[in-house]
């Protein structure tokens, strides 16, 4: 097997595991998302992350100077992805986990039109046909299988605050390509988390100062654990490793899996099961997964 195929089947299971942590996030963040404020929570979330990511790459080596050359590159990614942050987190005081994550899962046609605009990277009419399934899975769901919302386009406040960062996070993909110079994806990483944790500083100083983070209960703290580890260092790296090695929109087409694993995820922190109806909603969208998935 050559060394190009082995990097694209690890970037598939880089993917596939991305999309198990991202939708523990969703469940975890709607519980936590009325305690705390989005931009306060993400501050610290960044910080964190950045100090592991950071040591890690001291660990190992990898730092040199000419990766700090344009140094506004790390601005763009940080914002793109503070923006998504917030937002995400803004949704989920109103718009249900399973719910938003649909919303989350149009990232790829998205994503698709950026990869174009940026890389001129081609979606062929089988990609294109698959996109627009997942669009389609993905509105059923965001709807709960209700024609009648459908029709009336009655969409949740939540849901619309979210689709925006939605949109800065489909960006964010072939914007890696277009900026990456050749800075290994931890270093890249690792300069995106602190650009996101000055931003957002500078945006939330207000709230972070306002926070009673000695007030906060358990499960904040629980859940700024998983973000900082498993949502924010672990998956960002995944997704720099994934980008790297896969055009973006095989790379985006692995959220169409997060409503599925939050349904699991709700299921079982005890939230109950989805409407059956809903479910229909779902295998398209898996459905589209797959065809994307092919060569």
């Amino acid at each position: 097997m050559d060394s190009a195929r082995k990097n694209a089947l690890k970037g598939h299971a880089a993917m596939l595991l991305f999309s198990v942590l991202v939708a523990g996030s969703f469940s975890l963040g709607h519980i936590v998302a009325p305690m705390i404020n989005p931009a306060a929570l993400n501050a610290l979330r960044f910080l964190l992350a950045g100090t592991i990511i950071g040591a890690l790459v001291v660990w190992r080596g990898e730092w040199r100077r000419e990766y700090l050359r344009a140094p506004w590159r790390y601005g763009v990614m940080g914002g793109l992805f503070a923006i998504y942050f917030v937002t995400m987190f803004e949704g989920l005081k109103t718009a249900p986990p399973v719910s938003a994550a649909a919303v989350f899962t149009l990232t790829p046609i998205l994503s698709a039109g950026f990869g174009w605009l940026l890389l001129r990277q081609i979606t062929t009419p089988r990609m294109a046909l698959a996109l627009t399934l997942a669009a389609a899975g993905a509105i059923w769901v965001i709807f709960r299988g209700n024609t009648q919302a459908i029709m009336a386009f009655d969409i949740g406040r939540g849901e619309v605050i979210f689709f925006f960062g939605v949109l800065a996070h489909a960006l964010y993909t072939p914007v890696i390509r277009k900026l990456n110079r050749g800075e290994p994806p931890l270093v890249f990483t690792f300069g995106m988390m602190v650009a996101a944790f000055v931003l957002l500083t500078l945006y939330g100083a207000p709230e972070i100062l306002k926070t009673d983070w000695a007030a906060l209960p358990a499960i904040v703290w629980i859940t700024i654990g998983y973000l900082t580890v498993f949502a924010s260092a672990t998956t960002f790296f995944l997704l720099q490793y994934a980008t790297l090695h896969l055009p973006s929109a095989k790379v985006m087409a692995y959220t169409y899996l997060v409503p599925a694993w939050v349904i699991l995820w709700e299921f079982a922190f005890g939230n109950g099961f989805v409407a059956p109806v809903v479910l229909g909603g779902v295998a398209v969208i898996i459905v589209a997964l797959l065809m994307l998935l092919e060569d």
